[in-house]
């Protein structure tokens, strides 16, 4: 059966973007067509600088929303990235088949250095490396599949190029995975700033749908997104982006054509009005399934519990067997049975209690 890996990145709320972009399409398709896992990636949010109460609250919130959209813990697995130790385990051991160049040529990491060098600052260490780390949560599950957006379709090639050059390098060991991408709406753009995209982590305004918005907030940002000058409704990614934006986002949520609907309105206010409404039926489900998980902490620490204990099942043997193969010496145990305690090596598999 193939299987597949996503994450989601605690480093801010939720919003339209995550969901019509990934998460949907996580809870009514990729769940039952695959054996699926689904990671709440707070490792990676500590690449800038952070609360970590703010860390800790937002992977909270993260891991109930996924359960909100419809994942089933019975189907799939749904856990936190730090409670199972074989990514950091991984993690480095990919840092010693990835190059400088490499890290340094990611997007991402680029345009945050010079935004932070522009301001006479620096960046965190862990945010040039925080690509090897994904290509760790990856590699681990031996996943077939990333669905992912367009901004992150970089850091899953790199993840092809390190399982590559490890299997040639030190032998079979990883699966190489492949890039997933929705048909629509894979990058829903800000709609204060249609020239870029939806972010948690960069835009607290008025141009971001969260989640948890309540109607009247939806309402409000959509009927006040930016269109342009022109008086027709038409689908043009470059000369009309926030026409588009708005189009795209209304298709996701309709299951429509976003070409055949710039056909059907003729004006920007009526557009707006059924976008804005057709937003607030998508999320409503999720809202209310979110109000019954805050009520029931326990059943979030259940889940995340068995879930950490089916990852790291899966994603141990494969570690290990990275261990070996690019040159360490498995650990050593006391000889049960033995005359004096004396260390063995173990045999089989490397074995790492998680703490």
């Amino acid at each position: 059966m193939t299987r597949i890996f996503s994450g989601i990145k605690p480093t801010g709320h939720l919003t339209l973007g995550n969901y019509l972009g990934a998460m949907r399409r996580w809870a009514t398709e990729d769940q039952y067509r695959a054996d699926a896992l689904f990671c709440v990636v707070d490792l990676h949010a500590l690449t800038v600088d952070h609360d970590p109460a703010r860390v800790r609250r937002l992977s909270r919130q993260a891991a109930s929303l996924l359960l909100a959209t419809g994942l089933d813990p019975d189907v799939c697995t749904v856990f936190v990235q730090s409670h199972v130790d074989e990514h950091a385990r991984l993690s480095y051991v990919l840092e010693c088949v990835a190059t400088d160049g490499e890290m340094r040529r990611m997007i991402q990491y680029r345009e945050k250095a010079a935004r932070e060098r522009e301001r006479g600052g620096s960046v965190r260490l862990s945010l040039l490396t925080y690509p090897v780390l994904m290509a760790a949560d990856i590699l681990a599950y031996a996943a077939d599949e990333v669905p992912v957006g367009d901004d992150q379709a970089q850091h899953v090639e790199l993840t092809r190029d390190l399982a590559v050059r490890f299997n040639q390098r030190y032998g079979h060991t990883f699966t190489v995975p492949r890039a997933t991408h929705p048909a629509v709406a894979a990058r829903v753009r800000n709609l204060q700033d249609p020239a870029s995209k939806m972010g948690k982590s960069d835009d607290v305004g008025p141009g971001v749908v969260y989640l948890l918005d309540e109607p009247d907030v939806v309402r409000r940002k959509v009927m006040r997104a930016v269109t342009d000058s022109g008086r027709d409704v038409v689908h043009d990614p470059q000369a009309r982006p926030g026409p588009t934006n708005l189009l795209e986002i209304l298709a996701a949520c309709t299951g429509g054509d976003p070409v055949a609907l710039g056909d059907a309105y003729t004006s920007y206010g009526a557009l707006k009005k059924d976008t804005a409404e057709a937003v607030i039926e998508a999320l409503r489900p999720v809202r209310e399934r979110h109000r019954e998980l805050c009520a029931d902490p326990g059943r979030v620490d259940e889940v995340l519990r068995r879930g950490a204990e089916r990852a790291r099942a899966m994603a141990r043997p494969t570690v290990d067997a990275a261990y070996r193969a690019i040159g360490l010496l498995p650990p050593l145990a006391d000889d049960e049975g033995g005359d004096g305690g004396e260390a063995r090596t173990v045999s089989g598999p490397a074995v790492v209690r998680a703490g």
